[in-house]
């Protein structure tokens, strides 16, 4: 085989080996199409570099296949005569890799068998393929190519919650270093027949470069091992040692959820869907029957995703914070409610948990606070986990006459009005249709929108991945499925209400929680929220709920007419937080048995149990482990020592003695030769040890020596008396210091640590030896130049 076909297969398979980084985040056969479509670009080349065509042709040619394979296999519909990629072909290309980008920013892993992710996968896996090929074979500079390799790992770290299985980074690490090998291989046969080498194969085989082969597989073993052991080690590691994800530190323990500033709401969906319920704050105080909590509000919105606005010169905090945005009444005349607030270590947020609207916090250095959407944020990167702040907030309670009354003259910014270019037609005409009795009225037809999704338009609560992404995911929401959690609610009301004139954004907080007879409120990670705030002109900022009863029992006080119930779906407990704001004690919180929301179960607030429960117990586990770590060179040598002294007399029984002997001198610190004979040794054990004990290392030495060289007629005597009584004497002559250190960490270990992985890369080269052997067996040996009949 030729070199550049040997690295051209490893490669392929490095590529492949690589891609099983992404089983985690995508699935359907996008591993196979990969595979197979690599696999035709790499027989491409080599065909090409067989027919002796110019090494700059080989490239372009490789990447017009590529192209016309991923538009036969993807978008064959777009295709001129159906065959050629066209205008056409890379219009819908880029449309299919934004909607996958945003699937990947906005859903959590693993993602649904979509059209436009696996297209996404496959051209990944394939131009990392092509490029791992253009720079192993074309530019022969194999090593570089691990970055392209990495390339495809960045894309399951940064989706899947919790990090990737460990043994996943194995694949790519083994088809990185056969890419290495064949590289390496390649280049030294270049230089001929092996001169020497410590390789028992004969001299007329190809070149193996047996000292490099050596270096190289030790490499490897040891990059292999770290790979493997390395990730198993983190998760134990503290939080503090290699960081928590976030900038910024904390004396978190290393679990719980981030929530960061760049995109809150992928991670409330990610935090609805985990599996653990961790609580994320407490609190005391605040409005009667709870309070909902905002982190912030989302009023960008693309087409594609709700995301911050870019912000303009965001404050310190220093005493009250601005007046609420759009309030022209009296502040002074508005109830002020206190809370203090006990965020545990579990909430690792840049975004602070507050009231809207808020007046003041107690947080002072290192945070921040935007005057249009009040809420407080970090301004160095650090973390609210494990913080506890005072506050006050206004009670703001607008009543349902004077939104009715309120006229919206403009947007308060150039954000929440805007209505993307790409909004269907049906989702205008589904806006209109549904608040055509209210007459124009903004509130009117902001209710009408809020019912509609409660009740009206037969709605179903689940947290469920949803389809698809972007505008589409929405129009499937609000027409056909109409299923999905507080996120589809929330952004599709927003949306409704913008095609109506009502300047809206999203809310991202916490619902207000449960509460114990002492008024403490807990308020888990499941208790994440989404929901719309419009603007009316005097009041400001207005809070609307439009996800179903299954997940919130009641509405808003003002959005209830005065002659109107509020709705108190039987389904709901008849105990908990009520609506901030509201007419009635009637329950916010979630149905205790809705199959469709995550199990309730979590651990106790980070405020209350006990030492034990609040990271005692893990330091004391984290203690132990590190004990126990410490007693393995010590447990190694017991029972080293255990099973050489229990062996039957014979010369495998006398050979552990003898060794034990050694072993026991090393730790001992005294210089113990493996070069000495046995009668030198022994000689060397009487100097060392007392009168009495003189007489049993002479048996000893002269007894191995007997074996050793005597023959069989020796085999069946016994030494573990004298070897013991040897041993014995060797301990009691060495200082107390000595003998601690030979029990805790004996010398001896370390020399057995080294030996296993001597034998270990022995074995890796045994391993290629048989390789070569199988190899000169299947493939016939050339014909020397030169010869002649003798």
């Amino acid at each position: 085989m030729t070199g550049h076909a040997r690295i051209s297969i490893a490669a392929w398979g490095a590529t492949a080996l690589g891609s099983l980084v992404l089983t985690p985040v995508f699935s359907g056969p996008f591993l196979f199409i990969s595979a197979f479509l690599c696999a035709l670009i790499t027989g491409v080349g080599v065909g090409l570099q067989n027919l002796r065509i110019p090494r700059v042709v080989v490239p372009i040619v490789q990447l017009l296949v590529l192209v016309e394979l991923l538009s036969l296999f993807f978008l064959h519909g777009t295709m001129k005569f159906g065959l050629i990629p066209w205008r056409a072909t890379a219009i819908e290309f880029n449309s299919r890799m934004v909607d996958a980008m945003d699937s990947i920013n906005r859903f959590s892993a693993p993602l649904p068998q979509d059209p436009h992710l696996t297209l996404f996968a496959v051209s990944v896996i394939s131009v990392t393929g092509f490029l791992v090929h253009v720079i192993a074979v074309q530019f022969r500079q194999a090593a570089w190519s691990g970055l392209l390799l990495l390339i495809m790992y960045t894309v399951p770290a940064a989706t899947v919650h919790g990090g990737l299985p460990w043994l996943l980074f194995i694949p790519p690490a083994i088809g990185y270093i056969v890419l290495l090998s064949a590289e390496g291989r390649s280049r030294l046969s270049r230089w001929g027949r092996r001169i020497s080498g410590v390789s028992h194969l004969d001299a007329a085989e190809p070149v193996e470069a047996s000292a490099l082969g050596q270096a190289g597989r030790r490499i490897g073993l040891t990059v292999v091992a770290i790979a493997a052991l390395l990730p198993a080690l983190l998760p134990a590691l503290p939080e503090g040692v290699i960081g928590n994800g976030l900038a910024g530190g904390s004396n978190g323990t290393g679990i719980g959820t981030s929530i960061s500033s760049t995109d809150p709401m992928l991670d409330m969906g990610r935090n609805l869907k985990r599996g653990d319920n961790l609580v994320a704050l407490t609190y005391k105080g605040g409005a009667s029957g709870g309070t909902y909590l905002r982190l912030t509000a989302l009023d960008l919105f693309d087409g594609n995703t709700w995301r911050i606005a870019p912000r303009g010169e965001e404050r310190k905090l220093n005493g009250n914070l601005t007046p609420p945005p759009g309030f022209n009444g009296d502040l002074t005349k508005v109830p002020v409610t206190s809370m203090e607030i006990n965020v545990t270590r579990d909430l690792r947020s840049q975004l602070v948990p507050v009231p809207y609207p808020l007046q003041s916090i107690s947080l002072k250095k290192d945070w921040k606070y935007d005057s249009g959407a009040l809420d407080v944020m970090s301004s160095d990167g650090g973390i609210i986990a494990g913080k506890k702040y005072k506050l006050t907030a206004y009670d703001l309670e607008p009543t349902p006459d004077e939104l009715h009354d309120s006229i919206t003259t403009g947007a308060p910014d150039k954000y929440t009005m805007t209505v993307p270019e790409k909004t269907p037609d049906s989702i205008k005409h589904l806006a209109y249709t549904l608040t055509a009795s209210a007459r124009d009225n903004k509130f009117d037809a902001a209710v009408l929108l809020q019912n509609w999704f409660r009740t009206g338009g037969q709605f179903t609560y689940s947290t469920e991945n949803v389809k698809g992404s972007g505008m589409a995911a929405i129009e499937d929401f609000l027409l056909t499925s109409k299923k999905g959690y507080c996120e589809q609610f929330a952004t599709g009301m927003a949306l409704l209400a913008r095609i109506l004139g009502i300047p809206a954004r999203v809310g991202i907080g916490f619902l207000p929680g449960t509460s114990d007879k002492d008024g403490v409120y807990t308020v888990r990670m499941h208790d994440m929220h989404a929901w719309p705030e419009l603007y009316f002109q005097g009041v400001g900022w207005v809070r609307f709920e439009p996800t179903p009863s299954a997940r919130v029992a009641t509405t808003p006080g003002w959005t209830v007419a005065a002659n109107e119930p509020a709705i108190t779906p039987s389904t709901a407990p008849t105990s908990g937080p009520t609506t901030p704001g509201g007419n009635a004690s009637v329950p916010i919180d979630k149905p205790r048995h809705d199959p469709n929301l995550p199990d309730q179960s979590g651990v106790p607030a980070g405020g209350g149990g006990n030492w034990f429960t609040r990271g005692g117990g893990q330091a004391i586990a984290g203690g132990l482990g590190v004990l126990l770590l410490l007693c393995v060179p010590w447990l190694i040598r017991t029972l080293t020592r255990r099973r050489r002294f229990l062996r039957p007399p014979g010369r495998a029984g006398a050979e552990g003695l003898w060794a034990e002997l050694r072993d026991t001198s090393r730790d001992l610190g005294l210089d113990w030769s493996d070069i000495s004979t046995p009668r030198q040794a022994g000689q060397w054990l009487v100097s060392k040890l007392p009168d009495e004990t003189h007489p049993a290392a002479r048996r000893l030495a002269r007894g191995i020596e007997a074996l050793r060289y005597a023959g069989a007629e020796h085999s069946e005597v016994d030494l573990r008396a004298d070897a013991a009584d040897v041993r014995k004497a060797l301990w009691a002559q060495a200082p107390a210091r000595r003998r601690w250190r030979a029990r805790l960490l004996p010398p001896s270990w370390r020399w057995y640590l080294s030996r296993g992985t001597t034998e270990a890369s022995d074995l890796l080269d045994e391993f290629d030896l048989l390789l070569a052997r199988l190899r000169s067996l299947v493939i016939p040996k050339r014909p020397t130049t030169g010869s002649h009949r003798g």
